[in-house]
């Protein structure tokens, strides 16, 4: 054989073991797109994540409360109309031991609609709550009884004996127990209205079921539920994020790819696609340290910089709570909507790598003040990392730099 043929041979043989390594590569982690033969770039992920075919996304049936951990202590106070409120976190602890339903009312994942029967069939668990205390839905101490009728309609018809916990509490608040609830909310109106039951009654003596229909209720038929505690609802932090009621989609019209991680030696960079909902996402980093990830792509997007979150702080939250961490929060974008911020975190020039990160808030509805939410501070939480030549959405805003 003429060495003009084995040298091709040779080339052939090494290109087809690359393109086999690269198929089983790429199969072995699900990044190939809907058209068939198309390779697109792996995500090394610190979350489970999909490819879109324009960008890698959370793998949302993959993601819960229980994963999202906290990787140093935190505690911040700021004031509301009941008086100061203390919300503290430890490293270790995930975000659902710590943060309220109230604190994504807005987020769009209407979290509010589930209830108790609806999370126990998405975990495989069925109907059976019988094991489940009062105490154990979290929402349930500061509820009075006319707040537990208007959850659940169904309780003013029945007769007070038949409903153990209430009966109970009539019995201790000196009120009669013959007749139906519903009779009884009118008659004693005052009383019923101000009282909340955890203030009376012990509810971990009692089983979840004797107060018939409340597994049916939606968690957001119950007063001051925003209040509750993620955890203090029985399998949520368990739940996977895609049996939310809905789930925001991130905007597939802007999409960039990861030109070149560049590490803290960059310096005054001002054509920026990072900032905040307050400041804009054009934010330019006047600083010696202006750590980014270079992107390229379309038009005017090649050579826009998305900045590190450690080196940049911008303006954030509002109403409020806005004055809470000084008001600043790590520059980045909101691709998967308002629930968290994206941020870029870990630049590692030799390897190519950018590492991102969750940052959260705390949100409030205050009366007379209206709505009022923390800036993005609480984090950083590991998210999608990045190698050079990865797609990544951007999402909205789809503004760039001049």
């Amino acid at each position: 054989m003429k060495s003009r043929e084995i040298d091709g041979m040779a080339r052939y043989l090494i290109l087809l073991g690359l393109l086999v390594g690269l198929f089983a590569h790429g199969w072995r982690h699900g990044i190939f797109n809907s058209y068939l033969g198309v390779l697109l770039p792996k995500a090394l992920a610190e979350v489970p994540v999909v490819n879109s075919g324009s960008g890698f996304i959370p793998d949302w049936s993959r993601i819960k409360f229980r994963d999202m951990i906290m990787s140093s202590d935190g505690t911040v106070t700021y004031p509301t109309t009941q008086g100061n409120e203390t919300r503290t976190w430890k490293a270790g602890q995930n975000i659902g031991e710590f943060m309220k339903l109230g604190d994504f009312e807005e987020a769009g994942f209407n979290i509010e609609k589930l209830n108790l029967s609806s999370i126990a069939q998405s975990l495989g668990l069925g109907k059976d709550l019988g094991t489940l205390k009062l105490s154990d839905f979290g929402v349930i101490k500061t509820q009075t009884v006319e707040n537990l009728v208007k959850a659940i309609p169904n309780l003013s018809n029945l007769q007070i004996t038949s409903v153990k916990p209430i009966s109970d509490l009539f019995n201790r608040l000196g009120i009669s127990t013959g007749g139906t609830i519903g009779n009884a909310v009118q008659q004693y109106q005052q009383q019923l209205s101000s009282i909340p039951i955890g203030k009376v009654l012990n509810l971990s003596e009692y089983q979840l079921a004797s107060i018939p229909g409340i597994e049916n209720a939606s968690i957001d038929k119950f007063a001051n539920w925003q209040d509750t505690i993620i955890n203090e609802i029985p399998g949520l932090t368990d739940l996977p994020w895609s049996q939310f009621p809905s789930l925001p989609q991130p905007d597939l019209s802007f999409i960039g790819q990861v030109d070149l991680p560049l590490g803290e030696k960059e310096a005054n960079r001002v054509r920026t696609i990072s900032g905040s909902y307050q400041q804009g996402f054009n934010v330019p980093c006047h600083q010696n340290k202006c750590s980014h990830m270079e992107m390229s792509g379309y038009g005017a997007i090649t050579g826009v910089q998305w900045i590190s979150g450690k080196d940049q702080q911008v303006k954030g939250g509002f109403g409020l709570l806005q004055a809470v961490n000084g008001g600043r929060e790590p520059t980045g974008r909101h691709p998967f909507g308002s629930s968290f911020k994206q941020v870029v975190w870990e630049i590692d020039e030799s390897t190519g790598t950018v590492k991102t990160a969750m940052f959260f808030r705390f949100c409030k509805t205050i009366p007379f003040s209206g709505r009022t939410c923390t800036p993005y501070f609480i984090g950083p939480i590991p998210f999608i990392d990045y190698h050079e030549k990865d797609p990544i959405i951007l999402g909205s805003p789809a503004t760039l730099p001049g």
